[in-house]
């Protein structure tokens, strides 16, 4: 294996902006009031070749098919989940690390059910700051955390929320 957790491990997560790209272009799976999540089936973008650019370098490397890869890499039958949460709609870096806490964990509680591939959960509207006047309020943990058990729930069935 390549290092990446496993399942014993915690939940791998994307890390590439390229990842989050390519995921972002899909049509999210299911939507709430405040969250939207996407999905792509495999693994993430390859890391690049570190080393010397010469010519001669990927010659020396070996040709393997491609098919092989991905197995050999260990990204059968793995999920890795991103967070996206914009600052537009977030302004405290105390209420984004919330969210993203919450993202990853409500993840790991369905971790059993998600299908193998990429998946991002995205803030998409701000929480009312009426409703939740702390930045870090139980309150918001608490609201975040439902909504987004119905969200993945919801996305694992196929079903808009």
């Amino acid at each position: 294996m390549s290092g990446r957790p496993g399942p014993a491990g915690p939940l791998a997560r994307i890390v590439k902006s390229i990842d989050f790209v390519r995921v972002l272009r899909v049509r999210s799976r299911a939507a709430t009031d405040h969250f939207a999540v996407h999905h792509l089936a495999g693994p993430p973008s390859p890391a690049r070749p570190r080393g010397p650019k010469l010519s001669t370098y990927l010659a020396d490397q070996g040709a393997r098919p491609v098919d092989d890869l991905p197995a050999e890499a260990g990204f059968a039958l793995e999920s890795w989940v991103g967070a996206v949460v914009p600052k537009r709609y977030a302004k405290r870096a105390v209420t984004r690390s919330l969210l993203k806490r919450q993202i990853y964990a409500a993840a790991e509680r369905h971790r059993a059910n998600l299908a193998p591939g990429l998946w991002i959960v995205r803030l998409r509207s701000p929480f009312d700051r009426t409703r939740f006047t702390s930045a870090g309020s139980d309150a918001l943990r608490r609201g975040a955390r439902a909504e987004l058990e119905v969200l993945l729930a919801a996305a694992l069935q196929g079903v808009d929320a």
